[in-house]
């Protein structure tokens, strides 16, 4: 009989920001929002450790721009200390075990990039939670769940992205991105057959 590894639950930037009515919306933020809170009510218990990721920019450089491309530059969205950079109002029952904030001067798509508030990396929460492997949910797919699901890959978890508790900015920009996770080991699958 196989052990089961201990599994963490990153939520990836779920904050007003992305959701309709923020700056930098995806049509059905909100709604992915709700499902993450629901599904986490509801099997929280799958999980030794829940981290929550915020985009938390104070100064990013070329990440905003006024005539962003949205591939690497954006309009302003997730400005440090703004109520729409916080966690969406959906998450208030979450009580994470660890929440790490990324961007402050750089892009800071990947949760990787980010830190504690005692200065801890995302890499140094799981290491320390002993965990092995990871599910990735929250906003968006095609960029900053992408980015933290290839990195905890990169560095040896088994990692999933639970595709319906996610939504990229096009289709087109989802479809890349689930190409790109399959072909780093990445197992896409819905929370709903967990």
């Amino acid at each position: 009989m196989t052990e089961t590894p201990r599994r963490a639950l990153i939520v990836v930037d779920v904050q007003p920001t992305f959701c309709e009515g923020g700056e930098l919306a995806v049509e059905g933020g909100n709604q992915v929002a709700a499902d993450v809170a629901a599904y986490v009510r509801a099997h929280r218990d799958r999980y030794a450790t829940v981290v929550t990721t915020q985009d938390w920019h104070i100064d990013p450089g070329s990440h905003f721009s006024d005539h962003p491309d949205f591939v690497d530059s954006w309009p302003v969205h997730g400005v440090a200390g703004t109520p729409n950079a916080e966690l969406h109002a959906a998450l208030a029952d979450l009580a994470p075990d660890a929440s790490v904030k990324k961007g402050q001067f750089a892009h800071g798509y990947s949760g990787f990039e980010g830190v504690d508030p005692s200065g801890r990396s995302l890499e140094t929460v799981l290491l320390d939670a002993g965990i092995e492997a990871v599910d990735v949910v929250g906003l968006v797919e095609s960029h900053c769940v992408k980015r933290t699901a290839l990195d905890a890959a990169g560095i040896g978890l088994a990692t999933r992205v639970l595709t319906d508790l996610t939504i990229p900015v096009t289709p087109e920009q989802g479809a890349q991105a689930r190409e790109q996770l399959k072909a780093a080991g990445v197992e896409l699958r819905e929370a709903a057959s967990l």
